[in-house]
Formats: structure tokens, sequence, C-alpha cells
């Protein structure tokens, strides 16, 4: 089971993002949590995840992400044509490939 945390600013646009991931994962039978937390609630929820996904609109954040997980799991902003367009199943992809190096 692969665990997905996106963060943004505050986790609305984003979980229409995750319900289109969540299709993707179902239709590539991909065992997967995904789940959207706003910045504020990031601290409590990273240690959860295998990969922390950022909106394009927090993208500042990644270096402070980056330092909070110390390198144990990847952090990545993601695509902003894909997140525009609610691309769930290239947004999958993209954290699927990354957690398989």
């Amino acid at each position: 089971m692969h665990k997905i945390l996106l963060v943004c600013s505050a986790g609305m646009s984003t979980s229409l993002l995750v319900k289109k991931m969540e299709e993707a994962a179902k239709e590539m039978n991909v065992e997967a949590k995904i789940w959207a937390v706003g910045d504020a609630e990031s601290d409590s929820n990273v240690g959860e995840a295998d990969i922390i996904l950022l909106g394009p609109q927090v993208r500042y954040l990644l270096s402070k992400m980056q330092d909070k997980v110390e390198g144990k799991k990847p952090v990545q902003v993601i695509n902003m044509m894909h997140y525009g367009t609610m691309n769930g199943k290239k947004v999958l992809e993209e954290a699927l490939a990354t957690l398989q190096g």
C-alpha cells in the first residue's frame, strides 16, 4: 500500500485531485491511501506518508518539507499542468515512479 500525502494551502482544491488520483489508482489496480491537508496540518501527517506532494501554490514549502522528513522520504512539487488540469492519473504515475526509484 502506497501512502501519498498532498499538501496545499488550505486542502480544498487538492481534495478534487485526491479524488481523481483515487479513481486512477482503482483503474490501475494500485492499492494506495491518498489524502490532502493544508500546510498547517502537515506536521501531524508527514510521518504516515511514503511520499509528500506539494501543490504548485505552496512550492515555496519544498525545502521546509524536505527538512521535516530529513531525507527519509521523497518530497516533490506537483507538475503545474497536471495540477491545473486535475490529471490524477499523471500525478499518481509520477508519485509511483518516484517511489519505485
